[in-house]
């Protein structure tokens, strides 16, 4: 299975770019499963139905979120009409929308997409690794699902590190979103499991994480409330990850990151 994974999109630069290249990457890249994290997409807080629905038009399959989830007031009731939308699934017992999405391809294979959020340095929510246990059980990689992608929505790193290595050998790809910012240590664990500790972000970075710089810049150094943070409104960069699995074991082969347009240097899968 072919796999692109693409992080927060932030704005509305990132979610038209993404929009505009996501048809032609699935032609050209071959993809079997597009899943991107999609809580900062409306105005850079949150989600709303209308562009999710633009989003899954344009290809993508499963949109995850985060800390934001809840930014976008009418998602609330709306959720539950959209299971493509996926939530943190270690939010308490009652919350709306789901933690986890199945999507079956076309031709029958099965893909298990999940959503947590991580706890260190954010806010206090139930345990992330113990919610992902929960799901998996449900399941067996290469047997009930050809692949099983896991989306840890956190700012520790050493948290990401720690989800990648429990669930190595049972995750076809564990990736992190949240700090808006691609890291380099993409790689295939020894069990098998394709990890990254933060696929990016797809927006202007010529900003603050994706937000303007003067009022962001601001923030910092006066410590005062000021202006309400807007999204930066320049070209943007498509940031994520590639992961190609075997369907026997559910396991990642090869892996790539990806980026295009924007300010990063490019860089495109060449399986």
């Amino acid at each position: 299975m072919r796999i692109l994974f693409l992080g927060d999109i932030v704005g509305r630069t990132g979610r038209e770019t993404v929009m505009e290249v996501v048809p032609t990457l699935r032609r050209d890249l071959r993809l079997d499963l597009v899943v991107v994290n999609g809580e900062n997409a409306s105005h850079g807080f949150g989600l709303s139905l209308p562009i999710a629905r633009e989003l899954f038009a344009a290809g993508v399959d499963v949109v995850t979120l985060g800390n934001h989830a809840w930014d976008r007031k009418d998602l609330i009731g709306q959720i539950d009409a959209e299971p493509r939308i996926i939530r943190p699934a270690n939010y308490p017992p009652g919350t709306p929308g789901q933690g986890s999405a199945m999507v079956e391809l076309v031709d029958g294979r099965r893909a298990l997409v999940i959503n947590v959020m991580g706890r260190q340095f954010m806010e206090a929510l139930d345990d992330p690794f113990r919610a992902v246990a929960d799901i998996m059980a449900r399941h067996r990689l290469g047997v009930t699902v050809q692949a099983v992608v896991v989306d840890i929505h956190a700012e520790a790193s050493s948290e990401k590190w720690a989800m990648g290595h429990v669930l190595d050998g049972r995750a076809s790809l564990v990736v992190g979103t949240h700090t808006h910012t691609p890291t380099a240590d993409h790689r295939i664990l020894p069990g098998g499991t394709a990890y990254q500790t933060d696929a990016g972000m797809c927006g202007d970075y010529d900003s603050v994480i994706g937000m303007g710089k003067e009022a962001a810049i601001a923030r910092f150094l006066r410590r005062m409330p000021g202006e309400r943070l807007q999204p930066a409104e320049g070209v943007a960069t498509v940031a994520g990850m590639m992961v190609e699995t075997d369907d026997a074991t559910g396991l990642a082969r090869r892996m790539a990151p990806l980026r295009m347009g924007g300010l990063l240097a490019p860089t495109m899968p060449d399986f």
